[in-house]
């Protein structure tokens, strides 16, 4: 259930939940393996933003991504224009969804989850252990979309907050409750980039340009310090800071986000030579219920010294029943 690796060639997660069954619960069903996708009839479009489409240069183009994590070669990529949410699917939104279909989530199902050791919000007996390789990751009894930090925590005044502990199955499942899907890889890093080419962030190269902070990431000494200059300790309303070229906000920080793809680290090398890639969706050469699936953005954990990964061209992944305090998602749709 990591965000972050512990060093910059591993890929190790940090504490993974086992992966799910595919049993039916409430009116939604864990399965199959690949991303879901709406029927046209059935789309629902609402607070999401239209993307012109376009071909772009997909990767790191400044030779700054972790080598294990497969951010090159740059490559073309040529989008059909496409739909996705300005922001990160909310508290609210979440419990809309679990209100009208009584969906439990695969943290719940297991009755623990991710939290990090400074945002613990539990009794001393619901803390079960730490995360071997990354022991600032604490296994909390009762950690949930409800509870992100823990059952003494509460979503009840963060309605407007990303919703986080949520698996890739449980992404799945709200998007199929809404008539969305998940962005493929290729569009989120297209979304995120808000037409800047090659830039690191969303707004260009600079992370805080006159001194300002543009999303909500890590500062101080990580993992026993966080001054909180950007004014968040954990995470941030999903329309913090200002939107990108795109009208898209947070794109990367405040919380990672799913994208519906598998994960593979030689992705991009595989698509070598071919100019443009046309709408890139998988790989799926492993179609098993415990694949990595495609994770972006970085979150509020991030920090260079430990998870330079909140640059748009960066790339991480996680089980498809992982859940953590600082995992959440966006939705996407066809145009037409």
């Amino acid at each position: 259930m990591s965000c972050c690796t512990p060093s910059a060639e591993s890929r190790a997660s940090c504490c993974a939940s086992p992966a799910g069954d595919g049993t039916l619960i409430g009116a939604i069903t864990l399965g199959p393996p690949g991303p879901f996708r709406p029927a046209a009839a059935d789309r629902g479009t609402r607070g999401q933003v239209r993307l012109p489409g376009g071909t772009f240069a997909m990767g790191d183009a400044h030779g700054e991504g972790y080598p294990a994590d497969g951010e090159g070669p740059v490559h073309d990529v040529r989008l059909d224009q496409f739909l996705i949410d300005a922001t990160t699917v909310t508290n609210a939104a979440f419990a809309a969804f679990v209100k009208d279909t009584a969906y439990v989530t695969d943290a719940e199902r297991l009755g623990v989850s991710a939290v990090f050791h400074l945002t613990v919000r539990a009794d001393k007996d619901d803390v079960l252990g730490r995360a071997p390789a990354t022991p600032w990751w604490l296994i909390v009894r009762g950690a949930s979309w409800r509870h992100p930090h823990g059952p003494l925590s509460s979503i009840g005044d963060r309605p407007n907050h990303p919703v986080v502990q949520v698996s890739w199955n449980d992404a799945q499942a709200y998007c199929g409750w809404a008539g969305k899907r998940l962005p493929t890889e290729a569009e989120w890093e297209y979304a995120s980039r808000g037409g800047l080419a090659a830039g690191r962030f969303p707004w260009g190269d600079e992370l805080t340009p006159r001194g300002r902070w543009m999303c909500n990431i890590w500062q101080g000494t990580f993992p026993t310090h966080n001054t909180a200059e950007d004014g968040h300790v954990a995470t941030a309303p999903v329309k913090s800071f200002r939107p990108n070229g795109f009208g898209l906000w947070n794109m990367v920080g405040n919380v990672w986000e799913w994208c519906g793809d598998t994960f593979a680290a030689d992705a991009y090398a595989a698509r070598a030579g071919q100019a443009p890639v046309h709408d890139p969706r998988g790989p799926w050469h492993d179609t098993s219920r415990s694949a990595p699936r495609v994770m972006r953005g970085g979150s509020y954990l991030c920090h260079d010294s430990y998870c330079y990964r909140y640059r748009v061209a960066a790339r991480s992944s996680n089980t498809a029943d992982s859940a953590a305090a600082n995992i959440g998602f966006r939705c996407a749709n066809d145009a037409g």
